[in-house]
C-alpha cells in the first residue's frame, strides 16, 4: 500500500468509472449525530440499514461503525453485510469516503481529497471533521490499495458525476465556491479534476438545488445514467423551489456535447413534493451553534436523482408520493436490464441527503 504523492491517476493512465460500471462493493457509514439525526438517530439508523440491506442482495456490502453503536448496527444489519469498526464525524460517505479509480489491467487505486465539512470553519456544517478526514485512508487501508494524496484540494463526491469516457459534470456554485479552494482559479480547478479523475471535459452547471446545504451538488440535479445519457430532476410547475434551477440545467444539457462528441440524450425524473420537517421532528434534534439549521417548517430536497446504481439494480428513494411510482416506471424503462428497489428515505432527506450521498462505490478491478 502506497501513498502517491508524485504522481497522478491521468498520468498512470487511470480513471475514475462511471456509477453504472460493475463494482466490488459498496461502503458505508453508520449515522449517529444527535444535531444532524433526530431522536438520538434512530429513525435515520432504520433508514440506513434498510439502504444496506437492499444493496446486499446484489453486491457486497461494507458499513463502518464507531465502537460505541458496534453492537447494534450489527443487530440491524443483514448478515450478510460487512461491518467494521471505523471512526467517523458523521455518515455521508459519498463526501467523506475515497473515490475510486482504475486503469485497464484491473488494478484499483483510491483519491485521499481534502474534506471540509462543506464549507470549513466558518460555512461548513458542523465541526469538528477530523475523523471524516481519515476515513478515505482507512477505506483504501482496509482494502490494501494504493492511493493518491489530494489533500491539498477540496472535493466531496455528491459534487461530481462521471461517464467514465472522459466527461464530468459538477457545479459551479458548489466546487467553484470561495469555501472550497479559494486559491484556485477556474482553469486550475479544471486542471486539478482532468488530472485526478483522468477527464477530458468539464461540464459546467451554474447551481445545484435551492437550500442544498452542500452548495450545490450535483448527485441532487442530474447523474449519468450510461455514456451518453443522462437524467434530470423535472417540474414543469413555475412555482416549484427547482423549476429554475432545472429548466436553465436542461436547456444548458440539451446544447452541450460529451468528450467523444455525442449529443446527451435526456431522460427527465418528475420531482415529488419537497419534505418539510415537523415542529415535533425539530424537536427531538440536538441543538447545536455550528450545525444546519433545522427549525420547523424547514424544507428539505426530495428528488429520485440522489438514487444508486448498484450490480444489476437501482436502488431508488421513496417519499410516500404519487411519484413515487411514476419514478419507478421511468427508471425501469431507463434499465430495462436492472431491477429497481425502492427504500423509504424522507429520514436521509431530513438530514440533507437521500440514498447517493450515504453511499460510495468501489469498482470491480
Amino acid at each position: 500500500m502506497t501513498c502517491l504523492k508524485n504522481s497522478t491517476p491521468k498520468s498512470d493512465q487511470f480513471r475514475m468509472p462511471g456509477e453504472f460500471e460493475p463494482h466490488k462493493g459498496t461502503w458505508m457509514l453508520w449515522p449517529v449525530r444527535t444535531d444532524t439525526w433526530r431522536s438520538g438517530a434512530k429513525p435515520a439508523q432504520r433508514a440506513y440499514a434498510d439502504v444496506a440491506n437492499v444493496i446486499a442482495q446484489f453486491e457486497p456490502v461494507t458499513v463502518g461503525v464507531g465502537t460505541e453503536q458496534f453492537e447494534n448496527a450489527r443487530a440491524m444489519l443483514a448478515d450478510n453485510v460487512r461491518v467494521v469498526e471505523l471512526s467517523s464525524n458523521d455518515a455521508w460517505m459519498r463526501d467523506i469516503g475515497p473515490t475510486f479509480v482504475k486503469n485497464d489491467k484491473g488494478e484499483v487505486r483510491g483519491i485521499d481529497w481534502r474534506f471540509n465539512a462543506w464549507g470549513g470553519i466558518d460555512e461548513g456544517l458542523y465541526f469538528p471533521w477530523d475523523q471524516d478526514q481519515l476515513v478515505k485512508q482507512k477505506v483504501v487501508e482496509i482494502e490494501q490499495l494504493d492511493h493518491y494524496n489530494a489533500r491539498d484540494f477540496t472535493l466531496e463526491g455528491g459534487a461530481i458525476t462521471v461517464d467514465g469516457e472522459g466527461t464530468l459534470i459538477t457545479t459551479e456554485q458548489c466546487v467553484l465556491n470561495p469555501n472550497r479552494n479559494p486559491h484556485l482559479s477556474k482553469e486550475e480547478t479544471e486542471r486539478k479534476l482532468k488530472d485526478y479523475l483522468n477527464i477530458d471535459k468539464i461540464i459546467w452547471l451554474k447551481d445545484g438545488l435551492v437550500g442544498d446545504e452542500t452548495d450545490g451538488h450535483v448527485d441532487e440535479v442530474v447523474f449519468f445514467v450510461r455514456p451518453g445519457e443522462v437524467a434530470i430532476g423535472w417540474t414543469d410547475d413555475p412555482d416549484h423551489p427547482h423549476y429554475n434551477v432545472l429548466q436553465s440545467a436542461y436547456k444548458q444539457l440539451e446544447k452541450e456535447v460529451d468528450a467523444k462528441g455525442r449529443k446527451l440524450k435526456i431522460y427527465k425524473v418528475p420531482m415529488p413534493a419537497q419534505v418539510t420537517i415537523s415542529k415535533e421532528e425539530s424537536r427531538d434534534i440536538d441543538f447545536a451553534a455550528a450545525a444546519f439549521n433545522r427549525e420547523a417548517d424547514t424544507s428539505f430536497i426530495a428528488t429520485y436523482i440522489n438514487c444508486y446504481l448498484c450490480n444489476g439494480a437501482v436502488v431508488l428513494p421513496s417519499f410516500d408520493d404519487p411519484k413515487d411510482k411514476e419514478a419507478m416506471t421511468l427508471f425501469q424503462h431507463m434499465y430495462p436490464d436492472r431491477k429497481i428497489v425502492s427504500v423509504k428515505t424522507r429520514e436521509i432527506s431530513l438530514g440533507g441527503g437521500n440514498i447517493h450521498c450515504i453511499t460510495q462505490q468501489q469498482p470491480m478491478p
